[in-house]
């Protein structure tokens, strides 16, 4: 019989052992329910300061983090708020407004996850989140239904909040009154003395939900006035804007509502490159008031949007995931007020 010689095969360091509330509490003298009241931020009960510090200083010396499928068993329900990805590009400002809502969130203890949705929407895309049992989702855009939000409460989801121009049967909403930015860009333009009114409608994917409300705002502050309105497709491209700028004498415009600060300084450069001045030929206004277009020369006319803090909306939904059973709230953004500056 041939001895085959058996292969040594190396040793793996051991894996560390996962640190517990148990050894958490044994560093900081204090018992593991004080450990789970400190680090679960329970209000309940009252805890001194000293008392916190020694908890969370040991914690992190032990790389220790609460568990949070073993929380959400003691919950009921999990601590997951669920943020799907926007299927359309977003300016800066509603990404302040998501970071500060995230922040708001994770002050009052919930998991914020944000969820890609590629190749998914709608009601597919609903039963893809529920598969995760988040306790509240926070849905941007309209592309939510109500059988969607029907999915997710059956799932677990004690709030659902949609964020954009409609709202949904089931769900709170945040409604941002894209309306209101058009009239307001249009009305000032008129007041200025401009008549003949260009309205960037972008040609980008998924735009048109919150574009086409604009154009409506516009539409209506145009109404019973003698003024023209003329559609403008623009890719957010520098070819793009440079072709529309080389045909702009032809279009005889003397004014432009250029959807929002960002295609308007896109715009604004290609037709000051074919030597067209602003505002003394066209007068140019966008939308959000953004740092950069006040960096401009000439300084960017735009439509400063009074967004809910990120507080208030975290609030909704923790008031929501305490009664799931209270009727759907609406809130509608604060108000658009144009911010009159040198290009308009």
């Amino acid at each position: 019989m041939v001895q085959i010689p058996k292969q040594s095969t190396p040793s793996s360091p051991a894996q560390p052992a996962v640190p517990t509330s148990a050894d958490v509490a044994r560093l900081a003298g204090v018992s593991r329910a004080t450990v789970s009241y400190v680090l679960n931020n329970t209000s309940a009960v009252r805890i001194s300061e000293p008392t916190r510090r020694r908890v969370h200083e040991a914690a992190k010396e032990l790389g220790y983090v609460p568990h949070a499928a073993a929380r959400s068993l003691r919950a009921g329900h999990s601590r997951t708020v669920l943020m799907p990805a926007p299927t359309v590009p977003v300016g800066p400002l509603y990404s302040q407004f998501l970071n500060d809502l995230q922040w708001a969130l994770g002050r009052l203890d919930y998991t914020v996850v944000q969820y890609g949705t590629v190749g998914l929407g709608g009601d597919d895309a609903a039963r893809a989140w529920a598969e995760l049992r988040p306790v509240a989702v926070l849905v941007p855009g309209t592309g939510l239904g109500p059988k969607g939000v029907a999915v997710l409460k059956r799932s677990g989801a004690r709030a659902v909040v949609t964020i954009g121009p409609a709202s949904v049967d089931g769900a709170h909403a945040l409604l941002m009154d894209h309306e209101g930015v058009g009239r307001a860009a249009t009305t000032h333009l008129l007041e200025r003395g401009r008549r003949h009114i260009g309205v960037v409608v972008p040609a980008e994917p998924g735009l048109d939900e919150f574009s086409a409300h604009r154009l409506t705002g516009v539409r209506r502050a145009l109404h019973g006035t003698t003024a023209t309105l003329r559609e403008l497709p623009l890719a957010y491209e520098e070819d793009s804007a440079a072709r529309l700028a080389a045909r702009w004498h032809r279009l005889g415009l003397d004014a432009v509502f250029a959807y929002n600060d960002e295609y308007a300084m896109l715009l604004m450069r290609a037709l000051q490159d074919e030597g067209i001045a602003i505002p003394h030929n066209t007068a140019v206004i966008g939308a959000d008031d953004l740092m950069l277009g006040r960096l401009l020369r000439p300084r960017l006319s735009t439509v400063h949007i009074e967004l809910p803090s990120g507080r208030d909306l975290a609030e909704l939904v923790d008031r929501a995931v305490r009664n799931p059973g209270a009727a759907p709230e609406t809130h509608r953004v604060l108000g658009a007020t144009v911010v009159h500056r040198d290009s308009s």
